[in-house]
């Protein structure tokens, strides 16, 4: 598990607890509909499930 992903913010944090903006901020978004490329490690992908109903996730 050492490859890169692509993951895409699609929902805003705006309105949802505090907590998830923070997850957000600690994957690298900055923006709506910003796509980052982050290492496929098992605490990115912790992360990522926190998260999974706001951003899609393209291996």
């Amino acid at each position: 598990m050492t490859g890169e992903i692509k993951v895409t913010l699609n929902r805003s944090s705006i309105g949802r607890p505090e907590y998830f903006a923070k997850v957000l901020k600690g994957l690298g978004f900055r923006r709506l509909n910003q796509t980052v490329v982050l290492k496929d490690t098992p605490e990115i992908r912790g992360m990522l499930n926190k998260v999974c109903h706001m951003v899609t996730v393209e291996d």
